[in-house]
């Protein structure tokens, strides 16, 4: 089984694009990779779970935000390396559109925080550049 840190292959991630009355719900990373990065909320894919379903799960797990997932729209590699160059981390992320259902944003799981945010609060934020891409890529940012 490839763990986290170190993994002997590719981990599969999710993510979710939740866009509701002008803003766009992120998550400040509470855990590595990317800890204290501002970016789209989701996780790891579990075995058996579709992009959609692991959308739903993680936005749920970390936000406390019922989603609706939809179809992929941003697909890109993920990778960290430690100062000895080994693969610290590597991901293979999927971005989903999806609907706001039910909910109150809530930070938990590996989230430090957790908002809605107008792209003018992001010029004061640290944004992942992954992030900003796809917020460009759906037309939430110019």
């Amino acid at each position: 089984m490839s763990g986290r840190e170190y993994p002997d292959r590719p981990r599969v991630g999710v993510g979710a694009i939740v866009i509701r009355k002008g803003r766009v719900l992120l998550v400040q990373r509470g855990i590595e990779p990317s800890r204290g990065l501002w970016a789209i909320p989701g996780g790891s894919l579990e075995l058996g779970e579709t992009i959609q379903e692991g959308a739903e799960r993680e936005i749920l797990e970390e936000t406390g935000i019922v989603i609706r997932a939809g179809d992929p729209v941003h697909t890109f590699d993920f990778f960290e390396r430690d100062q000895a160059g080994r693969i610290r981390f590597h991901y293979v992320i999927v971005d989903v559109t999806a609907e706001y259902v039910s909910g109150d944003v809530r930070a938990d799981d590996d989230a430090a925080d957790a908002r809605w945010l107008s792209p003018k609060d992001l010029d004061a934020l640290p944004v992942a550049r992954n992030t900003l891409r796809v917020l460009q890529k759906v037309g939430f940012l110019p």
